[in-house]
């Protein structure tokens, strides 16, 4: 849903495939049961970096210094598993003059961010075993489980690159599942994401994994969820964390979600539909995943002008299903929108703040207002 595509007939006739969520009332884990992975493409036009918003920047930079400080991250061998273009890397390296190697697939040389202090190597590929005698004192895994649909074969095989050194932490970020439940943000469900997690099912895989659990917890308006875990070597485990007892309000939250998303769903195509009759132009401001679920979930024509993306690597590209133009924020001035649809509203403010500069007074409408 991010990759690069060039043309609308591009866009417009990219494969798709069906979104089927099970939920298991076990372990909490919900998955789509109609993944088919072979409609993945992770390559070079994969452009799924935030960090040319200064909120998203400001949320990394706060993140890698709770790590490095934590975790005494200095001197030490770091390793991402889905670094994307490495700057989360790059800057947990410059930091504490850590050593880092980062794998994926779409990972572009001539974008490396630049390090002064500290070294970074990356590898254009997917981590597998093939890596595993790869030693490293802190293991990473940011926004990349989701994407994964044999969750347990992958943290097991996580477990076993660690080995035995007991000292080594994993960490591990993914979108929070029950703020989408809660929040009936179908705009959060999108194909490639083919799992889903809460604190409980996220804790429970990685018991099971072989790990003890150190920490649980949120950020970025709760939209993260965000794990700290240590290898279990024998012994005693550690106890369930509190937020890990979650199945007794997941199992209503999934019964909501299903009865009230198409509710939620006629409610904004009646709202796109007025808009329209008042002749009023609507704009996206988001060019990533959440724009395509939203687009293509509500069957969204010319009721959306165009897509809005500070990211200028996204700029003169095509929505993947819509085929809606992507273009940045100067063109506002070209054809100024009466309404700006926000996809993730933790980006309101600053979207703002670069309206007024540009003397804009459109109506911002952040996803769940």
């Amino acid at each position: 849903s991010v990759l690069r595509l060039e043309s609308r007939e591009e866009a417009l006739t990219y494969p798709k495939g069906d979104v089927h969520l099970a939920f298991c009332w076990q372990c909490g884990f919900i998955t789509n049961v109609a993944f088919d992975p072979r409609l993945n493409a992770y390559s070079e036009r994969y452009e799924e970096t935030q960090a040319f918003s200064p909120t998203f920047n400001a949320f990394n930079q706060r993140l890698a210094e709770y790590l490095v400080d934590r975790y005494a991250l200095r001197d030490k061998t770091i390793l991402e598993i889905g670094c994307g273009k490495g700057d989360f890397l790059a800057l947990l390296c410059e930091m504490g003059q850590n050593r880092g190697i980062g794998f994926d697939p779409a990972f572009v040389p001539e974008r490396a961010p630049e390090v002064k202090r500290g070294q970074v190597t990356y590898v254009a590929d997917f981590y597998s075993e093939h890596y595993g005698d790869i030693e490293a004192d802190f293991y990473i895994c940011k926004m990349t489980l989701e994407h994964i649909q044999s969750v347990g074969q992958f943290v097991r095989m996580v477990r076993r690159s660690v080995g035995e050194r007991h000292d080594t932490v994993v960490f591990f970020q993914i979108p929070e599942t029950t703020r989408i439940l809660q929040k009936l943000a179908f705009w959060d469900i999108y194909y490639e994401h083919c799992s889903y997690f809460t604190p409980g099912s996220l804790g429970r895989l990685f018991r099971r994994s072989g790990f003890q659990v150190l920490d649980l917890w949120t950020d970025f308006d709760d939209q993260y969820l965000m794990i700290e875990a240590l290898p279990w070597i024998g012994g005693a485990q550690m106890p369930p964390l509190s937020q890990e007892n979650d199945l007794d309000t997941l199992i209503p939250l999934t019964a909501y979600f299903s009865q009230s998303v198409p509710q939620v769903l006629q409610n904004w195509r009646n709202r796109l539909r007025e808009y329209r009759q008042n002749h009023q132009r609507v704009v996206l401001w988001g060019g990533g995943s959440k724009a395509v679920a939203f687009l293509t979930t509500l069957g969204l024509e010319d009721e959306i002008a165009y897509v809005v993306d500070v990211n200028p690597y996204k700029k003169n590209t095509f929505i993947a299903g819509s085929g809606h133009w992507i273009t940045t924020p100067e063109h506002l001035l070209v054809e100024p929108p009466d309404v700006v649809i926000v996809m993730n509203p933790v980006y309101a403010s600053e979207i703002q703040t670069m309206l007024i500069s540009q003397g804009l007074k459109s109506k911002l409408v952040p996803l769940n207002a």
